[in-house]
């Protein structure tokens, strides 16, 4: 059985901390404390763009198993979002488009 220090499972948590955040504010998964389906594009922006800042400011000093993680969370969680900004739009042609071109180009 492989052991992980501290800071690897801290990273995790973190990680998996800010991607059900984003999640929560997508509208993909429940609010717990309101018990309800919630959807805020912008919380949900700012929870991808700190993980994404995190993982840019550790780079070159991630374990392969924590770059594989990080990659694959960004990367869910921007194909998601970009897919309930365009849902949104649909909806409501006013929504910006704005904050959505940094997770485009990421």
């Amino acid at each position: 059985m492989e052991q992980f220090s501290k800071d690897e499972l801290l990273l995790t948590q973190l990680i998996l901390m800010f991607q059900t955040a984003a999640l929560q504010h997508m509208g993909k998964l429940k609010n717990p404390i309101a018990d309800k389906i919630e959807q805020d594009l912008p919380q949900a922006q700012i929870s991808i763009d700190l993980l994404d800042m995190l993982h840019n400011k550790m780079k070159n000093n991630l374990s392969t198993d924590e770059e594989r993680m990080f990659t694959s969370v960004l990367k869910e969680l921007k194909l998601n979002y970009i897919d309930e900004l365009n849902k949104a739009q649909k909806a409501s042609p006013e929504v910006t488009t704005e904050k959505s071109n940094n997770t485009e180009k990421s």
